[in-house]
């Protein structure tokens, strides 16, 4: 899991419509690719999967006030769709926290 500090609070529907708005748009701009991703809210947890190339979710984000706790599925680490996902999570968590930037509170 890795957790990141946006240095200002984000409620879990508010990270759920900028993901619903620009994930998918962000991925076909940057792989040239038409594959859509499904971004889920189930609870206070947001699910981010493709289920016709992949089991179970690709990452699973839990907004706890400033911090962002990502779990990425350990099955793709490697996958390059899913290295794709996480950079433009980090930009998009970056765009959130604005000029106060993000920090990485840990990763394992």
């Amino acid at each position: 899991m890795k957790i990141i500090t946006l240095h200002s609070a984000i409620h879990t529907n508010e990270l759920y419509n900028l993901l619903q708005q620009k994930l998918n748009q962000f991925f076909h701009e940057r792989r040239q690719s038409n594959i859509n991703f499904i971004i889920e809210r189930k609870g206070d947890t947001i699910e981010i999967s493709q289920p016709e190339m992949y089991e179970g979710f690709l990452f699973s984000i839990v907004v706890n006030g400033t911090q962002l706790q990502i779990t990425r599925s350990e099955h793709y680490v490697n996958d390059v769709n899913s290295l794709t996902i996480e950079s433009i999570l980090n930009h998009l968590f970056k765009d959130l926290s604005g000029s106060k930037g993000t920090d990485l509170v840990q990763e394992g």
